[in-house]
Order: structure tokens, then sequence, then C-alpha cells
């Protein structure tokens, strides 16, 4: 069986470092009054010892040669690849809140937290081009980068928008509302890309918004400044998207890059840089103390650097298992994955899972992976 480069660096990292949910119980330190969920992540002592990996940016042969497919035509790579994906946007998602509530919740470092998620992102990415038989370095040149400056502008201002949105209120509560990322989608590609977005699918977007309007009347952790920001991530995502769809017709530049994960190390590296700004605008004034929480949270140090890492790996695997699929099997995995992140990130955190929330939520992600697949079904 074959499995990516990324998979064996996942596998390396979750082997060696196992985080346990414990709930705090008793404590007076500083972290535990800072953390207003009901778990936190810690290192728990790891016995066994790794097998010898060999990896190659292609592919890495675990054992018994190329037995991606079992003989009834499952693809068993094909499945790792969503499982991991699935794992590693759901571990990011609770890490994340964690490091947040670690660092004060909402009064805490948003904008400095989804940097330094970049950052560590970033030194990941070139850990990869410098080690030996790990990726092959990309070949782009300056006008290259140049083009992806759009591309990576809108990642940056994607992600620090959610971790805001995250930091303000529930995560189950931002991720509904980023399930209405098709509505913003078809207003900007229609608006500003001049694309054209079938009346079959603008019917649907009234189902998706009346889910997210449904799910937040409920919502005992709403925040104005979680619902914008969300939005916010959403445009940027729509920008993004459309934004990479005219990269990519650039010419020769797809051989230049060489992998998705060559893409997604560049776009990561330019968006923590892009970051720096933002941060030192908003929180620039409270690093020292930034730093000094840090020193003296464990929970915070370790969340943020696996929330970082999980980050890093769910994107790549999931870029390597949508390119593995067709348009519907991609429609079913983003509303499966939307389900159980909410679902479970909730029950984990201890957020509200009221009737009438689940309701919107259902009904938002029901219009989502309808606004996905519409235009088959009207053929």
């Amino acid at each position: 069986m074959k499995i990516s480069l990324s998979l064996a660096l996942v596998a390396a990292f979750t082997s060696t470092t196992a985080f346990s949910l414990s709930v705090p119980r008793g404590s007076t330190s500083r972290s535990s009054q800072l953390s207003s969920g009901p778990a936190f992540l810690q290192r728990s002592d790891v016995q066994g010892r790794l097998g010898s990996l060999a990896l190659k940016d292609s592919a890495l042969d675990v054992s018994g040669g190329d037995t991606a497919a079992a003989p009834g035509g499952l693809d068993i790579g094909l499945g790792i690849y969503f499982f991991l994906w699935y794992l590693g946007n759901y571990m990011y998602n609770i890490s994340n809140k964690l490091a947040l509530n670690a660092a004060g919740g909402k009064t805490g470092f948003p904008m400095t937290i989804s940097s330094m998620q970049l950052g560590i992102g970033a030194i990941y990415a070139m850990f990869l081009w410098a080690a030996p038989d790990a990726r092959a370095k990309p070949k782009v040149t300056l006008d290259d980068l140049k083009a992806m400056v759009p591309v990576a502008f809108c990642f940056m201002g994607a992600h620090s928008a959610s971790v805001f949105a995250m930091g303000m209120g529930a995560v189950s509560f931002a991720q509904i509302v980023k399930a209405a990322e098709p509505a913003f989608s078809a207003v900007v590609s229609t608006v500003v890309y001049k694309k054209k977005i079938s009346k079959a699918k603008w019917l649907c977007l009234p189902i998706v918004i009346g889910g997210v309007i449904l799910a937040s009347v409920k919502e005992l952790d709403f925040a104005v400044s979680a619902l914008v920001s969300a939005c916010i991530a959403n445009f940027f995502a729509a920008i993004r998207g459309n934004e990479n769809k005219k990269l990519m017709e650039t010419e020769g530049l797809k051989d230049r890059i060489g992998t998705v994960g060559n893409q997604f190390a560049l776009t990561t590296i330019m968006g923590f840089i892009f970051s720096l700004p933002l941060v030192f605008f908003q929180e620039g004034d409270r690093f020292g103390e930034f730093v000094q929480l840090a020193k003296t949270t464990p929970a915070l140090w370790n969340n943020m650097i696996a929330s970082a890492l999980w980050f890093y790996g769910y994107n790549e695997f999931s870029t390597m298992t949508l390119k593995k699929t067709s348009a519907v099997t991609q429609s079913v995995a983003n509303t499966a994955k939307r389900v159980i992140v909410i679902v479970g990130v909730a029950l984990v955190l201890g957020e509200s899972l009221d009737p009438i929330k689940l309701l919107g939520c259902a009904i938002g992600i029901g219009g989502v992976f309808l606004y996905s697949i519409i235009d088959s079904l009207v053929k």
C-alpha cells in the first residue's frame, strides 16, 4: 500500500505525541482559570516505536508493494485519506479552541494564535524541503510568487477570521455559519468574477441562510463578533477559490510548483508573512503578555502547536482526497465532515446542542449539500 508524504509525517506526529482529554479538577492554576472549556489536551507517555519510514513526495511504501485497492475494489488509500482528513479537522477544531481558551478566551490573543499556527506550518513546510528524500523544492519564479499573492492573502484572511470567530463564540456555531460559504461564493462569483450561477443553485441559498438563522436563535454562546468574523472568513474563502482557479491557469505554473503539497506550503509561508502586520496592529502592544502566558501555561503552548500541525495536515489530506473523488462524492464528504465536526466538537467542549440549533444546522448543511449537487440533478 502506498501512502503520501503527509500521511507518513502526520502518522509520525500522532504516534510520538498522544493527546488525552481530561477534566481539570480542583485546580487553581492560571491555565485552568483561563480555560473555559471542560477539557484540555495533554501530552501522554507513549510506548512503542515507529517503524522505518522512507519519506517520498509521491508516495510511501509501507508494506507489500502497491496494494492501495483491495480485491473487492475498495480503495484503501483513499479511505485512509478520508479518515485522516476528518480526524485532522476534528482535532484541529478542539485543540484550536482549547488554545484560545487558555490564552484568555474572548479577551485573549486570537490573531496572535492564528499567525503562530501559520508560522509553525511554514516551519514544517520548509523542514519537508530540507529533509533528505522528503519533498522536492518548487522551482517558482518571482513572478509566480507575485501571482500567488491574492490566494495567499485570502487564505490568511479566511484563517485569521475563522480563528477569531471560534475565539469569540462556540466552535459549533462558527462552523454552522461557515457552512454558508456557498452563498458568499455565489455572490462573489457573480458580482466580482462575472460567472454565471444557475437558477437552481440560487434557489438553494435561502435554505442555507435560513438554517444558519435558525441555528443562531438558540445559540447560548451567540456573539455578533463571532457571526461577523465567520462571515468575513466565508468572504475571503470565496475570493480565494476564484483566485486559485485563475492562478492554476497560469502557463507552466503547475509544473514549476511541482505538487499540491508545495502549493499549500508556499501559500502557508506567504500567508504567515501577511499575517504579521495584522498581529502587530491588533495585539502587538500585548505581545509580551502573550509570551509570558505561553511560558507559564502549557495548555496554551501545547494546543497551539498541536492545532498548527493538525491544520496543516488536514488541509493536505483534504486536497489529496478531493483530487481522487467525483464532485458528488466531494459534496457528501464535505457534508459529513461538517456534521462530525459540529456535533463532535460540541460534545467534547460542552457546547450547547439545543434541538432548534441542531435543526438549523441540519437545514443549513442540507442546503449546502443540495447546492453542491443540484445542477447534476436538474440536467
